[in-house]
């Protein structure tokens, strides 16, 4: 005589092995109680805010700024308005459904305390221009953003007209 294994839901084996309705209603409903605990959470870290904000902005206006002096091979400049703490890439031609920010606004408590396009200081110069062209090539750019608690450095390495950010060193 055989012995009877000793649980209390027997085996399933070959074609009749898989899960019942209600387990995979359960752990549904588990996978959907945890989404909707870290949904708060997900929604700020994709938040853009503040210093974020700010250098993901500048990074992207340059970039489209780029992008268009490539793509129509003529020089495209982006024109940066520091007292007024905006910018916007300009020349070209209008961008249709570009994915990049083009004109924008620094967020509130975000300044700009130094700008210096080819060794030249123009924090106080309204506007102030950087210029991308068709070779992929632009002005040397460095400028530092400033908020309450951090000071950021973004460097524009002129001969590949890519943005590099760092700490302020002091």
């Amino acid at each position: 005589m055989k012995p009877v294994p000793s649980r209390s839901r027997p085996v399933r084996t070959g074609r009749g092995a898989a899960f019942t309705l209600i387990e995979l209603m359960i752990v549904m409903a588990i996978m959907g109680l945890i989404a909707a605990m870290a949904m708060p959470a997900m929604e700020k870290v994709l938040q853009k805010q503040g210093m974020r904000k700010a250098i993901s902005d500048v990074i992207d206006c340059c970039g489209a700024a780029r992008a268009r002096a490539i793509l129509f091979q003529t020089p495209v400049a982006v024109t940066f308005h520091p007292h007024d703490k905006t910018f916007s890439a300009d020349g070209g031609s209008p961008g249709h459904g570009a994915l990049y920010v083009t004109t924008s606004q620094l967020p509130d408590g975000v300044d700009i305390t130094m700008l210096d396009i080819d060794w030249q200081d123009y924090s106080d110069s309204d506007p102030a221009r950087v210029w991308f062209y068709p070779n992929g090539t632009s002005d040397e750019m460095t400028m530092v953003l400033h908020d309450r608690t951090t000071d950021r450095k973004l460097t524009l390495e002129f001969s590949t007209g890519s943005i590099r950010v760092s700490d302020v060193d002091r």
